[in-house]
């Protein structure tokens, strides 16, 4: 991490710890009452026994822009680090196989929630000031065991209790018919995790909730446009956010799709990428959810518009990205390029300049490392079909 970096992330976290002022010391209290965005959380640490519960902040009243990512566009990083911090995670540990019971059912009602729930948490002790950050999932913050909770006021989601209830259908259909029922991904996601949907349901930890919705929905997408016509320009889309700079490239090619990221850490450039064809990708991508993240939010594009076309997507990671928030950003900042005005040419390689003139990487440098070049000089059966 760079020295600007991590100027930036003091700075949050020295404002963060200033705003709790407003809201008394959370960390010398053993209890705290407030209204849940709604929002659950599944850790993954000591798995397959858990610790999980809900997430509230110390205050009542609407609540859903703490925890709603679909929301957020436009919000700058402190604020979005603020809205999440100001969330205490109160926890049970829970064997994954456990899906019933007073308590998950109550979380479960939570998720379900169409309105921000009231709940009052009472902990074993005070609650820990030490805060999550790891790059899958958006932040949270001080953490605290759970000796008593009291839920009320949930109001369930129609489609989604109605998936609820159904036990005949298996995860992945329940996920699907959720997302065409217009619910958010971010809501998805946290039915996925706190073991509300398929045949055998058990808990999932949140971070590879939110992956496992991404991939289970882009395949889905996918397949569908493998039967549309491919397109017979290239386009190119960028976005910024986020101290993320986003450029993607459509270009004439049956379905494949890179993403290539850069950062840097101590004044280097670092790299990474993952590519599939039409076959799909045939190992965990190296740059974990961001990679389906990104391939959901290009592939509805391509299904709204009833095309097919290759994707190589670049992004660079800009040193004011101090304090990740999770991959929904991926997944929003490519839902917002994809919205802009596309720049059409008729040339690949123009288009890499262009693309990569979005970014402060050189396009020799972007090419080098990632394999589309390879890909299109290399004709695969898929191509006569």
């Amino acid at each position: 991490m760079s020295s600007n970096s991590q100027d930036i992330r003091r700075s949050i976290l020295s404002k963060w710890h200033e705003s709790l002022s407003k809201y008394g010391n959370l960390f010398s209290s053993d209890e705290i009452s407030g209204t849940s965005p709604p929002s659950v959380f599944v850790g993954s640490h000591n798995y397959p026994k858990v610790f999980v519960g809900p997430l509230v902040p110390p205050i009542h009243g609407n609540t859903e822009l703490l925890d709603n990512p679909e929301k957020w566009k436009g919000k700058s990083l402190e604020e979005i680090v603020n809205f999440r911090l100001n969330l205490v995670r109160g926890i049970q540990k829970i064997p994954i196989e456990q899906t019933e019971g007073r308590y998950i059912e109550n979380l479960q009602e939570v998720t379900m929630s169409s309105k921000p729930t009231d709940l009052d948490l009472i902990f074993n002790k005070k609650v820990s000031s030490n805060i999550s950050i790891n790059g899958e999932s958006a932040p949270f913050g001080p953490i605290g065991e759970i000796k008593s909770a009291k839920f009320s006021g949930s109001t369930s989601s129609k489609p989604i209790e109605k998936i609820f209830y159904d036990k005949d259908i298996n995860a992945s259909d329940a996920v699907l018919k959720l997302y065409n029922s217009g619910i958010e991904i971010s809501k998805i996601q946290k039915c996925f995790s706190i073991g509300m949907l398929g045949k055998k349901r058990k808990l999932v930890p949140t971070k590879w909730s939110i992956t496992a919705t991404d991939d289970i929905i882009s395949k889905s997408i996918v397949e569908n446009i493998l039967e549309n016509n491919i397109i017979d320009v290239c386009k190119i889309f960028s976005y910024e956010h986020l101290g993320n700079i986003f450029s993607v490239i459509l270009f004439p090619r049956r379905w494949m799709f890179e993403m290539i990221e850069a950062w840097y850490s101590n004044g280097i450039i670092g790299f990474g990428s993952d590519y599939e064809d039409a076959r799909g990708i045939k190992h965990p991508p190296r740059i974990a959810g961001a990679y389906f993240a990104a391939k959901l939010a290009v592939s509805e594009y391509l299904l709204k518009n009833k095309i097919q076309a290759g994707v190589l997507i670049f992004r660079e990671i800009r040193p004011e990205y101090s304090i990740p928030v999770g991959v929904w950003q991926v997944r929003e900042g490519i839902r917002e390029a994809m919205k802009q005005k596309p720049k059409i040419i008729t040339s690949f390689n123009e288009a890499l300049e262009i693309a990569s003139t979005k970014t402060s990487v050189s396009k020799n440098e972007w090419i080098k490392n990632g394999k589309t070049l390879d890909a299109i000089r290399q004709k695969s059966i898929l191509d006569y079909f």
